[in-house]
Order: structure tokens, then sequence, then C-alpha cells
């Protein structure tokens, strides 16, 4: 029985593992749900946020999060997720970064980074990256640079300056924290899994 459940435990994600009912509607039901869910993560944690002299991209917790929800989820509810937390920003609902919404400001290109993020880590944790410590810091490296791939030229593009300057204010500021962040999360996701006993 263990030998038949493996190949199942293998392509799961950590969301996979949570109960769900018997039927479609209420499979659809939950996923709805994980997804409005990572999409309001995000949104509270783009609140805890700290403005960086001389930068229009403060640091927050909301990157953190979307590389979360991407590998806890998987890429198709992950981008889903963080699709739904920029269409509604976009649309008027503060909860991008310090309360903002809209599409004008020169950090969006940040989240628009977190969908092409939350596909790539979801894509990567159904392969069981989040495992173990290592394949998890990884996951999180590669995932913020497929942030900083959008971000840092949309902000060139926004503020009109040259692609050099925009990794100047803001992408260099942030190498710490995002190392800081993979770190956190090769301890905790692989724990999850350890506890969950789905190794």
């Amino acid at each position: 029985m263990a030998t038949a459940t493996t190949p199942i435990a293998r392509r799961a994600v950590l969301a996979d593992l949570l109960p769900t009912a018997s039927t479609r509607l209420g499979a659809q039901a939950r996923d709805l749900a994980l997804v409005a869910g990572g999409a309001a993560l995000t949104g509270v944690a783009a609140q805890l946020s700290v403005n960086i002299p001389g930068s229009p991209v403060p640091v927050t917790g909301q990157t953190f999060a979307a590389l979360l929800v991407g590998t806890a989820l998987g890429a198709r509810r992950g981008v889903a997720s963080l699709a739904l937390y920029l269409l509604a920003g976009m649309a008027g609902l503060p909860w991008f970064a310090e309360g903002t919404s809209g599409w004008a400001m020169p950090s969006l290109g940040y989240v628009l980074g977190f969908v092409l993020a939350a596909a790539l880590t979801g894509a990567l944790a159904r392969r069981g990256a989040d495992r173990t410590p290592v394949n998890t810091a990884v996951t999180m490296v590669l995932g913020s640079l497929a942030i900083y791939a959008v971000g840092v030229p949309y902000l060139a593009l926004s503020l009109h300056v040259s692609l050099a300057r925009a990794a100047e204010l803001g992408l260099y500021p942030y190498l710490v924290g995002d190392a800081l962040k993979a770190a956190f999360a090769a301890g905790a996701l692989p724990l999850a899994w350890k506890l969950l006993g789905r190794r």
C-alpha cells in the first residue's frame, strides 16, 4: 500500500494534503478557498512594509507570501491566487504595499512578477523541490529571480532610468532580505512535510 501512494506523494504539494470533500463541487470549493486565502495572505503580508531611502520599492512581506503561496498551492492554484491579488489590487482594492492600489505605481512590475514566480515555484514543488532544505532554498531563489526579472525592467521603464540604475534602486538593496527569506523557507517547508509524514 505504501508503494501505491508514493507516486501521489511525489506529485503532491502541501495544499493537496488538506482534507477535501468527496464530490467534485467540494473539491472546487476547496480550491477556490485556497486561491482566495492565498491572495488575502499576500495582501496582509504586503502591509508589513519598510521604506528604503531613495527607492520607490519598499521592503514588504508580500514577496515571501507570494513565494509561499506558489510553493504550497502548486502552479495552477498559485497562479490563480496571485492573479487574483494583482487584478483586485489594480481594480482598487487597497492591499498592495502600504495600502495602495491601482496600476500606475513603479513597483507594479514586482506584483506582475509574483504570478510568474508562483508558476515557477509551484511547478518545482510538484516535483518535490520543497521537501529538503537545499532544494527549497534553490526554489525560493529562483522564484525571487523571476520576480526581479519582471520587476526591475518595469521599474526602469516606469522611472525612465537605465536597467543598471533600476537594479540599484530595486534589486541590490533587497538581496540580504531575500537570502533570509530563502533560509527561513528552507527550514519551514521541509519541516512541514516532515511533520505531515510525507517526505
